[in-house]
């Protein structure tokens, strides 16, 4: 008897501890409680070093993206002279006072006006124009990807930027421990024989007894000598160009800026680097004049667990709000929470066109019956949904009306919005919006629409898979 009382103490303390933890997201106790009454003990040792909130070292990443900021500002922080060249450029953007207020108070972004955007459609395009600009650099090359692997993508690239090294140019390198844990130490080596500084994203096994395991740099970027960056859902391994046999051929899409926005790729490089490395690189060679004619606008922005605002989350929530017409997304992984959700909602149900492109063919089973969890109640709505059949879809794109666009590394999950170091990129000049909106129905025709009457048909079986898929999903 005494025992099953010590048992019944333990379980309630199990469930205290979740509940105090988790309070500010209810669908995440939900999720953590499941586990717990499925794999008692066990769920909650699985809470314990896997939910615990990413506040380590927040002071140190704070004061490093103040340090960083006030050298880019040097060159960017001209206030209302830009302020008012961006009014002049895309007064659309203005009528929505809501969307400019919620944009123009993100920390650490602002809406710059001097920049040249190349949106890069798949694998094989992107990696030659980054192995171009990486071929030009000449003082520093900043290499940072959620997933490097060591095949022969990733050995093309290796050649590049230790040929670069080589020849003078300072080059460093972070991967994601979780994402590249794959990567052989034989490819790390040959980094650093050649000079090369390289470091992870917190190391599996220290992330695990550091409790943050469930937070993941799941960022891109590369920036040649703070002039040219790139940003987007491409990272560095065969399977984006076809290589996987189970999912073949890979849609993607990222971006090649030039001008003032590289400084804010810059700036998040710059921050993490200090976090896995201790080093400081806020100094003015890493934020040169630039002399870019072009003047399209663009706003990067970066989210994490370590920042007081979730930002990528809170601007697709504004875009969806604000939306008149349209909404068009493509997106991997659909798991959206309840504010997402209900600006879906509400926008299709006050006559916006919302769209959105999944993949037919799934890298994760699982994630994908969490995903098909959520769309009965978006389709009743007049969401129309489309899975695409020519390969895998992991292009993660966002358009609203004519107004903005964005393109990054954040899917319409829970995953990217509350508990990844993701970045982001708003466009609003309408070359851009366009050249987005092409390609999105070159992949819509590519793409058969799920019908209701059809989804409703689905099995018990199926029901049930999604029921279990969507109780876990905010932690996938």
């Amino acid at each position: 008897m005494i025992w099953m009382v010590g048992v019944l103490l333990l379980f309630i303390f199990q469930t205290a501890t979740i509940l105090i933890g988790e309070y500010k997201r209810p669908a995440k106790t939900v999720a953590w409680l499941f586990v717990l009454f499925i794999l008692p003990i066990i769920g909650f040792l699985m809470y314990y070093f896997l939910a615990k909130e990413y506040t380590q070292r927040k002071t140190v990443r704070r004061k490093g993206r103040r340090r960083s900021s006030e050298a880019r500002h040097q060159w960017l922080g001209r206030g209302s002279h830009n302020q008012e060249r961006i009014e002049e450029q895309h007064y659309q953007l203005f009528e929505d006072s809501r969307l400019c207020g919620l944009l123009h108070n993100i920390p650490g972004s602002a809406i710059s006006p001097n920049n040249r955007v190349e949106v890069l459609t798949n694998a094989d395009v992107t990696y030659e124009a980054m192995l171009e600009a990486i071929e030009k650099a000449e003082k520093h090359i900043h290499f940072e990807f959620y997933t490097i692997r060591h095949d022969a993508i990733g050995t093309r690239f290796q050649e590049a930027l230790i040929r670069k090294a080589l020849q003078g140019v300072k080059v460093r390198v972070i991967y994601d421990g979780i994402g590249s844990y794959s990567l052989s130490s034989a490819y790390i080596d040959r980094f650093k024989q050649a000079g090369i500084e390289v470091y992870p994203f917190l190391r599996p096994l220290i992330a695990f007894f550091d409790k943050r395991m469930n937070y993941r740099n799941h960022r891109k970027i590369i920036v040649i000598d703070g002039l040219v960056g790139f940003v987007g859902g491409i990272n560095i391994g065969d399977e984006y160009l076809g290589g996987d046999p189970k999912l073949g051929f890979w849609r993607d899409t990222h971006l090649m800026l030039n001008g003032d926005s590289v400084y804010y790729l810059q700036t998040t490089f710059m921050t993490d680097w200090l976090f896995v490395s201790g080093e400081r690189l806020a100094d003015d060679s890493m934020y040169p004049e630039h002399h870019e004619s072009e003047t399209s606008l663009v706003q990067v922005i970066s989210s994490g667990p370590d920042a007081y605002w979730d930002a990528i989350q809170e601007m697709f929530f504004a875009g969806i709000v604000a939306a008149k017409k349209r909404v068009y997304m493509t997106t991997p992984y659909f798991i959206p929470d309840a504010s997402i959700t209900m600006a879906l909602k509400t926008a299709v149900l006050s006559g916006v066109d919302v769209r959105i492109i999944l993949p037919y063919k799934a890298d994760s089973r699982i994630v994908q019956y969490a995903s098909r969890s959520y769309l009965l109640e978006l389709m009743q709505a007049g969401v129309q949904f489309y899975l695409y059949r020519k390969g895998f879809m992991h292009a993660k794109v966002m358009i609203i009306d004519h107004m903005m666009a964005t393109v990054g590394t954040a899917n319409v999950d829970m995953r990217s919005f509350f508990s990844n170091f993701e970045l982001n990129a708003v466009m609003f000049n309408q070359d851009v919006i366009d050249r987005l909106e092409d390609d999105f129905w070159m992949d819509l025709k590519d793409s058969d629409e799920l019908k209701l009457a059809e989804f409703e048909q689905r099995s018990r079986l199926e029901k049930g898979k999604e029921v279990i898929a969507r109780l876990l999903s905010p932690l996938f």
